[in-house]
C-alpha cells in the first residue's frame, strides 16, 4: 500500500518533482576568476564580470564542466557533448546583469537515475531529467539597515547545478530519501559538499495532488528549501494544503511559495513564471559547449567508486549484510575508516566495532571520525588482541573505553593496566576448584538437572579472576569439573 493523504472525499496521492541546486566545488566561479570559496568579508569575492560592468564579458570555467560531467556520470546519466548557455532575463536587485546565465534548451546533462531505498528497505528509481549549469546570484539583507537594504554579490555568478528530477517521487519519505541519497553521491564525487545550511545545496520543491488514475493536476513550487527535514515537511503541509483547496471547490493556482519551519506551512510568494516570461534566448557572449569525446571517457575512467557500487562490494568482500554495507558506505570517510579496521580481520566483527561502540562514541562525544581519538589503525589493533587470545571481548570493552579518553594505542592500554588475558590452565582450573568448593548446594542443585546454573559457576569463575580468564577455557574446565 503506497502513501496517501486522507481528505473529505477519500485518499489523494501526493506528487513530488524536486529542482536541488548544487553549488559546484571549484577555486572560481563559473564565468570568472574571482573566488568561490564560502564566506568572506561582504563584496571581496567580486570581479568586474559579477559586478555586471559594462564591456565585461564571461569566459566559461572548464573545471565547472568537468564537475557537471563528472556529476552526470555518476547519476547515470547521458551526457550532451553539444550545449549551449542562454540568457534567462528577470530583474533581481543581487543579479547585477539584469540577467542570469543558465542553460535552458540544451543543457550539458540529460536523463539519468538515482537509487533510493526507503525505510522498509524498498529500493526505488527516481528518473532525472536533466542537469544543467547555471549561475548563483548574491544575496540581499534587509536586516541590516533600518530603511535600506544591503546586497553581498560574493554568492553572485558561483556556479551551480540544477538537478531537476522527473515527477517520480510519490511521499515525503521518498523526497527525503532522495535529498540524501544526491548528496551521498554528490559528496563522494567531490563535485558538491552538501552542505545545506551553508546554502551549497537547497531545493525547489514541486507538488501536485491527484487521485488515483487522475492525470497531473496544478502544482506549486516551494522555493530554496534548505534542509532534508524541511523538504519532508514542505511536501506534507503543501500537499494537505491543495486537498484542503481542491475539496472545497476552488482551484490550486500555479504559484511559487516559501516554507514557513516555524508554523510548518506554506505561503505564497509570487505567481509562477513560464518560460516565456524569463524571455530565454542564446547566450551572444558565450560559444555553444562542446565536449570531446576522449575528455570525457578519462573524466568517467578517474570517478571514484560510487556509494551503490561500495555497498555491493562491502557484502561480497566482507559478507556483511546489506543494511550494514548501506550504514557503512554513508560517506567516503566512514567507508575508509571501516575498510582499514576490517582489512584481514573477521570483517563482521568489525562491523559490529564500528557500527557499535565506535559510533556510540562518536555521538556521546558529540565529534565525527576525521577528529575522533580512536583511530582505525588502533580500531584494528584492538581487534588483534582479541583473535590472538591477548584480551577477551568483555576486557576489549574497557580497554576500548580507555582508548576514548586517552587516544592511547590498545596494547599500550592493556600492559599499563595489567589487562593480559589469563590461559594459564592451572590458574583457571584452581579457580574453578574453588567457586566449586564454595558452591556445593549449587553444585547438587545442577546435577539434580538445574543446567541453567552452568552460566552462574562460569560467571562466578570470570569474577573471582577479575574478567581476565579466557571464557572458551574457563567453559571447558567449569565443564570437566562439574562432570
Amino acid at each position: 500500500m503506497g502513501y496517501s493523504l486522507e481528505g473529505a472525499t477519500g485518499a489523494w496521492e501526493v506528487v513530488v518533482g524536486l529542482e536541488v541546486h548544487a553549488q559546484v566545488i571549484s577555486e572560481s566561479k563559473l564565468f570568472s576568476g574571482a573566488s568561490a570559496t564560502y564566506g568572506g568579508a561582504p563584496n571581496a569575492h567580486v570581479s568586474f564580470v559579477d559586478a555586471g560592468f559594462p564591456g565585461m564579458l564571461p569566459v566559461i570555467n572548464r573545471e565547472c564542466v568537468a564537475q557537471a560531467v563528472r556529476t552526470g556520470l555518476g547519476l547515470k546519466a547521458k551526457i550532451n557533448h553539444w550545449s549551449r548557455f542562454d540568457r534567462k532575463n528577470y530583474f533581481y536587485a543581487d543579479l547585477p546583469n539584469g540577467y542570469q546565465i543558465s542553460q535552458f534548451a540544451h543543457p550539458v546533462v540529460g536523463t539519468g537515475v538515482v537509487e533510493i531505498e526507503l525505510a522498509d528497505g524498498t529500493l526505488k528509481e527516481i528518473g532525472i531529467t536533466r542537469l544543467h549549469l547555471e549561475q548563483d546570484a548574491g544575496k540581499s539583507m534587509h536586516d541590516q539597515h533600518p530603511s535600506k537594504s544591503v546586497i553581498d554579490l560574493n554568492r553572485a555568478g558561483v556556479a551551480l547545478m540544477e538537478i531537476v528530477s522527473e515527477p517520480d517521487i510519490r511521499s515525503p519519505e521518498e523526497a527525503g530519501a532522495y535529498v540524501r541519497k544526491l548528496r551521498q553521491i554528490l559528496r563522494y564525487l567531490g563535485t558538491c559538499d552538501g552542505n545545506m545550511e551553508e546554502g551549497s545545496m537547497r531545493a525547489d520543491v514541486n507538488v501536485s495532488v491527484r487521485k488515483a488514475g487522475e492525470e497531473f493536476r496544478t502544482r506549486c513550487e516551494i522555493k530554496n528549501v534548505n534542509s532534508v527535514r524541511f523538504v519532508m515537511h514542505a511536501v506534507e503541509a503543501e500537499a494537505r494544503r491543495q486537498i484542503e483547496v481542491w475539496e472545497s471547490g476552488r482551484t490550486v493556482v500555479q504559484e511559487t511559495r516559501l516554507y514557513d519551519p516555524a508554523r510548518g506551512e506554506t505561503r505564497s510568494m509570487r505567481s509562477k513564471e513560464d518560460a516565456h516570461d524569463y524571455r530565454y534566448f542564446p547566450e551572444p557572449d558565450l560559444l555553444p559547449l562542446v565536449l570531446d569525446e576522449a575528455w570525457v571517457k578519462a573524466l568517467a575512467e578517474k570517478l571514484p567508486e560510487l556509494p551503490d557500487e561500495k555497498r555491493k562490494r562491502f557484502c561480497v568482500q566482507y559478507g556483511i549484510s546489506f543494511y550494514d554495507a548501506g550504514v557503512l558506505v554513508v560517506d567516503q570517510v566512514t567507508a575508509d575508516f571501516y575498510e582499514t579496521v576490517a582489512k584481514g580481520r573477521d570483517a563482521k566483527l568489525a562491523a559490529n566495532w564500528v557500527m557499535g561502540d565506535f559510533f556510540a562514541a562518536l555521538n556521546r562525544m558529540g565529534t565525527t571520525i576525521d577528529t575522533s581519538p580512536v583511530t582505525a589503525a588502533n580500531l584494528g589493533a584492538l581487534l588483534d588482541l582479541i583473535a590472538d587470545a591477548t584480551i577477551n571481548g568483555k576486557i576489549a570493552k574497557e580497554v576500548f573505553e580507555a582508548m576514548v579518553e586517552t587516544g592511547q594505542a590498545p596494547d599500550v592500554i592493556v600492559e599499563e593496566k595489567g589487562l593480559r588475558q589469563v590461559t594459564d590452565t592451572g590458574a583457571i582450573e584452581a579457580a574453578v576448584a574453588a567457586v566449586i568448593a564454595a558452591n556445593a548446594d549449587k553444585v547438587a542443585e545442577y546435577k539434580g538437572g538445574k543446567e541453567k546454573l552452568f552460566g552462574f559457576f562460569v560467571g562466578q569463575v570470570m569474577k573471582a579472576m577479575a574478567r581476565k580468564g579466557n571464557p572458551a577455557i574457563v567453559n571447558e574446565e567449569v565443564k570437566r569439573q562439574l562432570q
